[in-house]
């Protein structure tokens, strides 16, 4: 029994549409796996080599399309891929810079010297992932670590501002 006035820490806030894309990988990989298999042995060149060689290829596409799987909590935020998993912690950022216009890319850099770098889109599809950013950044900037590139933070949250706004008048069908 848990004593009165106590309560569990909020869980953790993730990217609600990773499952999703996950399995939209996972379905083009099988099918692109389906299809050069199926080609190959209906031309009549299909040997084990070759399949081996198929799957390994197809092997390559799912890790091309595995999506980031972003996840935030109290003063930190993770980006976990196939291979890498980086954390940094969003009330001592130093730096947070927006890269590229057609594929743009948020990267984000700590005081304890980690790194890492997402797609803003999870941001702007995931309102309570931009909360828990916003607030380590207001953080970060009332602990004085964070001074650069406030008006790319601005143009991020008004971006997503609206988005979320669209939302809404969407499912109220408004718009």
């Amino acid at each position: 029994m848990r004593p009165s006035g106590r309560s569990d820490p909020a869980p953790p806030t993730t990217d609600r549409h990773w499952q999703g894309s996950v399995r939209l990988a996972t379905c083009l990989t099988l099918a692109f796996a389906t299809l050069a298999l199926l080609v190959d042995w209906d031309m009549g060149t299909l040997t084990l080599t070759r399949a081996l060689l198929w799957l390994a290829l197809s092997a390559a596409v799912f890790a091309v399309l595995f999506p980031q799987r972003v996840t935030a909590g109290p003063g930190w935020l993770d980006v976990q891929s196939l291979t890498t998993h980086r954390r940094v912690h969003t009330d001592a950022l130093v730096s947070v810079q927006l890269h590229g216009q057609i594929s743009s890319h948020l990267i984000l850099r700590d005081t304890h010297g980690n790194r890492l770098e997402l797609d803003p889109r999870v941001l702007v599809a995931n309102p309570l992932l931009w909360h828990e950013l916003d607030t380590g950044i207001r953080r970060s900037r009332e602990h004085g670590t964070l001074h650069q590139n406030t008006a790319v933070l601005h143009h991020l949250a008004h971006k997503i501002d609206d988005e979320t706004a669209l939302s809404v008048l969407r499912a109220s069908g408004l718009s």
